[in-house]
C-alpha cells in the first residue's frame, strides 16, 4: 500500500525560563521526532513573544515555527508527545493545502 505523504506546518511555545541549550535540545528532540517519518522543511525560531492571556502564570513564551512533510500517522505522535512534554506551553499541528 502506498504511503500518503502531506505537507504540515506546526508552531510550539516553550517555557521562556528555559536556557538556551535546554531549549535548543527540545527543539532538536521535536526535529528528530519529525524525522522518523518525515522530512523537516524549515525551522524558524520566531524567539520571544508576549501572549495574547497568561498561560501557567506567564506572559511570554518562545515561539518556534516548523513546516515538514509526513505520513498521516505523524502528526497525532506529534501531538502525544507535545502534550506530554512539560516545556511546551502550547502547539497546534496543521496540515496544509497543496
Amino acid at each position: 500500500m502506498e504511503k500518503i505523504i502531506n505537507q504540515y506546518e506546526t508552531i510550539f511555545i516553550i517555557n521562556p525560563s528555559l536556557e538556551e541549550e535546554q531549549r535548543n535540545e527540545l527543539i532538536e528532540k521535536f526535529k528528530s521526532l519529525i524525522e522518523t517519518s518525515g522530512e523537516v522543511e524549515n525551522v524558524d525560531e520566531w524567539g520571544k513573544r508576549r501572549l495574547a492571556y497568561e498561560v501557567n502564570d506567564l506572559n511570554e513564551g518562545y515561539y518556534v515555527y516548523v513546516t515538514f512533510s509526513a505520513e498521516t500517522s505523524l502528526p497525532k505522535e506529534l501531538e502525544r508527545v507535545f502534550k506530554i512534554t512539560e516545556d511546551i506551553m502550547r502547539y497546534i499541528v496543521i496540515r496544509r493545502e497543496k
